[in-house]
Formats: C-alpha cells, sequence, structure tokens
C-alpha cells in the first residue's frame, strides 16, 4: 500500500486502514532508517551487510501487516454482521497486532546494534529508528490487549513484554546525537553541555 493511499484511508470514514495499520507503517519506516544506517556502515560494522538483510525483511514483514490488520478488521465486521466464524476472525484482529509488536522488538533490538556498532554519522538515525520502534510495541501491545478484552490472555502478556523490551533498548538521546551531517543532530561541544 503506497504511503499517500495509506495516509488517506487512514484519514477517511471508512473503518479500516486505522490504527493497527499505522503501526504496522510506523514499524516498516523505523525498519527503513535500519536499512540506510546498515547499509553505509560497512567500514565501521563486519555485519552490517547481514544486518541490511535483516532490516529489509522486517521492512517487507511490515509492509505486509499494513494490508494485514485492514483486511483482518474488515473480516471481523462482517462476521460480526453475519454471525459466523466470529471467534476465528477475532483471533486474527489479535494476531496482527501482535506480529506487528514482535516486528517493532526486533526493529528495536536492531536499532541499538546499530546506533552501538554502526556509522556514527548515522547514528540519529538509529536512535529515532529505535524510538519509532518502541511507540509502535507500545502501540501494538495497546491493540492486543483492546481486542482481547477483559480476558487474560497470554498473548497479551507477550505483547506487553516486547513493548518493554523495546522501551530498554532506548538510549538518552542526547547521549546518541550524531557527530554532523545534513538534518542529522549535532553533539554539543564538551563546555556548553549541562552541569
Amino acid at each position: 500500500m503506497r504511503l499517500e493511499k495509506l495516509i488517506a484511508g487512514i484519514a477517511s470514514p471508512a473503518p479500516a486502514p486505522a490504527s493497527g495499520s499505522a503501526t504496522a507503517a510506523v514499524v516498516a519506516a523505523a525498519a527503513a532508517l535500519l536499512q540506510k544506517v546498515t547499509r553505509l556502515s560497512g567500514k565501521q560494522w563486519p555485519e552490517a551487510a547481514e544486518m541490511h538483510g535483516r532490516a529489509e525483511r522486517l521492512r517487507l514483514q511490515s509492509e505486509e501487516l499494513i494490508e494485514q490488520d485492514s483486511l483482518a478488521y474488515l473480516d471481523f465486521v462482517e462476521a460480526v454482521r453475519s454471525g459466523h466464524g466470529v471467534a476465528g476472525a477475532q483471533a486474527r484482529t489479535i494476531q496482527i497486532p501482535l506480529e506487528i509488536a514482535r516486528a517493532a522488538a526486533e526493529v528495536a533490538e536492531l536499532a541499538e546494534q546499530s546506533a552501538s556498532l554502526g556509522n556514527p554519522k548515522l547514528r540519529a538515525d538509529a536512535v529515532v529508528a529505535a524510538m519509532l520502534a518502541s511507540a509502535a510495541a507500545e502501540a501494538a501491545a495497546y491493540l492486543v490487549g483492546v481486542n482481547v478484552g477483559k480476558t487474560a490472555d497470554v498473548r497479551v502478556a507477550e505483547a506487553r513484554r516486547l513493548a518493554t523490551e523495546a522501551r530498554a533498548r532506548l538510549r538518552p538521546p542526547g547521549a546518541r546525537g550524531s557527530a554532523g551531517g545534513p538534518g542529522r543532530g549535532r553533539a554539543r561541544p564538551a563546555d556548553s553541555r549541562r552541569r
């Protein structure tokens, strides 16, 4: 789904795409940032090419989840309307956000590695990727809980654990800023830091 179409769809009164698709799109954007970082980190990071492949896989997976989330919700609406297959359709509305949370947690892990081991000029991109992935994991975990309802469910616990793990990957932004480059954060001079 092209970005323009996705944004217009989210803004429309149609039932889908909505929050789940938006969350998956954030994961895809974070993974795309990591593709940039790993692509340009070959000199600093021997495993950069392997990590680039991993980032690409996560981006493509997340792009698929954008569409899958919309379809899952529409199928659920139709199942409720018809009275047939409601349980299976509801399970899908839980499974897709859980998969989004899993992808987001993996992107956050890769972002942490990229910030530490990748090209320091692109460190800001890796940090922002971690921020995006962490926020997406939190959002996906919330959606899992909403779609499960009040029933105790191990999928809610897993989603919350993934969100916690993704959040733990974050570092203080000021300590991780890039040293330069257009559009990048610049490190403060030593004598300008807060005391």
